[in-house]
């Protein structure tokens, strides 16, 4: 695979194809999946996306995909264009990458394994480093022969596609599963680092604000803006991976101020290959403890209601309930002409919960802010408490989220006056 791919010389010709399945009722639009399809091929980098095109198929064919007629049209596209790597939009069996690689003589990635390519040249973290490498060998396990000479080296793609120096190496189901092992050994104890980070961040009286959203919908430019990070924001498909958190501090509607944790996470995407979805469990699970969720859109993509859908099916997949505190951010309207800038801004004002912001002028993030601030804005409740003795880390809790008004002795326990609010009694019930 070198010799197709080389990260020091010309930059890879690539080809991108999406399938269009005209017998699938449930299909979306075609040509927004390919353009989607492109989009993912430029976040990979040293890749040139020299066309694309959809293919319509009246159905699959399971050795090849297409049918033999389209795989000879498609043939001389690429003999004429000197492709060097194909890109298909959507999955494809072993089998068939095996015969359109021999028919075609180019290199053939699925989605599954170009969105792999782009996590693993992405991932900075050393959880995600190892997540990737997980799903990656996965992925592999399917494929029996396959170069994977990113287990030897530091940094960069996968080698599905190639890089600097590789051999190719017969990667069998026992040498996998062996290196599986090794990788879920390091997970563990990565896992319990974590843990540990976790729980410290529960002592800070601090609610936690997780952003989430379709990928390039503007997360990592919305938080470099309100809290003057330097994350990487680009307009590219997984611009970031690792979850990224930082300490903002809002103004109250009294005056005072607010202090919140206000989280970057991973983009959403369509059809996320399922090995991604386990994988990453770990890196959203940064949604999974947050207070509120900020649900970030690309007001001006004309599939932001399809995105829309996606990120919900994924966060109900990850595990949150449909009634969790979440505000609906509409962002880009930078990018709309006047008339639909207008029309979006008047719809969002009718709606609760909804705010139009642009992440790059400014336009309607102070409003925002305004909104995440007011939403902590809780009464607070007062508690009598029994914590038997044998349950002094609940108690220890208790002081440090500074709620206990009087503290007494009692026969089971120590009996307990807190003034908390909903959230801190709801932490305090989970523990």
């Amino acid at each position: 695979m070198g010799d197709y791919y080389d990260h020091e010389e010309q930059p890879t010709r690539a080809w991108v194809l999406h399938p269009e399945i005209t017998s699938d009722r449930d299909r979306r639009d075609a040509q927004a999946g390919l353009e989607e399809g492109v989009a993912l091929a430029a976040a990979l980098p040293d890749l040139e996306v020299v066309g694309s095109e959809i293919v319509r198929l009246s159905k699959i064919q399971p050795g090849s995909l297409f049918g033999s007629g389209k795989i000879d049209e498609i043939a001389a596209n690429l003999k004429a264009e000197e492709i060097e790597l194909v890109l298909v939009d959507g999955p494809v069996t072993p089998v068939q990458q095996r015969n359109l690689e021999k028919a075609w003589k180019v290199k053939l990635l699925d989605r599954t394994g170009l969105i792999l390519e782009i996590f693993s040249d992405r991932a900075r973290t050393r959880e995600g480093v190892l997540q990737v490498e997980m799903a990656a060998l996965s992925y592999q396990r399917t494929r029996l022969v396959r170069a994977w000479t990113h287990l030897e080296r530091q940094r960069g793609g996968l080698g599905f596609v190639g890089g600097p120096g590789e051999t190719q190496i017969e990667a069998d189901r026992r040498a996998i599963d062996e290196q599986l092992n090794r990788l879920r050994k390091q997970l563990e104890k990565v896992a319990k680092t974590r843990e540990l980070h976790r729980a410290s961040r529960a002592k800070v009286p601090f609610p936690i604000v997780a952003l989430v959203g379709y990928t390039n919908a503007g997360k990592s430019t919305f938080f470099n803006t309100v809290t003057g990070a330097d994350v990487f924001a680009k307009d590219m498909l997984f611009a970031t991976l690792d979850p990224t958190m930082r300490q903002l501090k809002l103004e109250t509607a009294h005056g005072g101020d607010r202090d919140i944790i206000l989280s970057d996470t991973v983009g959403f995407i369509s059809n996320l290959p399922t090995q991604l979805v386990a994988a990453f469990r770990a890196t959203l699970e940064e949604v999974l403890d947050a207070d509120l969720i900020v649900h970030v859109r690309d007001i001006s993509s004309d599939e932001t209601e399809e995105q829309k859908e996606d990120v919900l099916t994924i966060l109900s997949d990850l595990g949150i309930k449909d009634d969790a505190p979440m505000i609906e951010v509409w962002n880009k309207i930078d990018l709309l002409d006047e008339e639909s800038k207008a029309a979006r801004l008047a719809r969002a004002e009718a709606q609760e919960g909804v705010h139009a912001i642009s992440a790059v002028t400014g336009e309607g993030v102070e409003g925002l802010l305004a909104a995440i601030s007011a939403h902590f804005e809780e009464d607070k409740i007062e508690r009598e408490l029994v914590v038997p003795f044998s349950e002094g880390k609940k108690r220890a809790w208790l002081f440090d989220q500074g709620v206990v008004m009087e503290e007494r002795a009692s026969e089971e326990g120590y009996a307990l006056t807190v003034l908390w609010t909903p959230r801190q009694e709801k932490q305090f019930r989970e523990m």
